[in-house]
């Protein structure tokens, strides 16, 4: 097991763990803005107003990306799983 091989098992776990957070990152971000901009303009300054939206959208993430972030864990498992005997060397 060299060093170049245990250090592209940690980048592809990184790119990989990237890849699955991203949507909902993205969206929580997204959905936070948005509700941070109508506070501003309004002058409603409640930290739990933008906590909701930011749970819905999450979840909605979750449900229209899921499907997608599964398939690229169980892809990253196998991939895995398939190289276990060049590490246990």
């Amino acid at each position: 097991m060299s060093q170049e091989f245990v250090i592209g098992l940690g980048h592809e776990a990184l790119w990989t763990a990237l890849k699955v957070g991203a949507p909902v990152l993205v969206a929580s971000l997204v959905v936070g803005v948005v509700i941070s901009a109508l506070q501003a303009m309004t002058q409603i300054n409640d930290a739990s107003l933008a906590f909701v939206p930011k749970v819905v959208a999450m979840v909605a993430a979750l449900a229209f990306f899921g499907p997608w972030m599964l398939t690229s864990l169980v892809e990253y498992a196998a991939r895995l799983f398939a190289a276990l005997p060049m590490v246990a060397r």
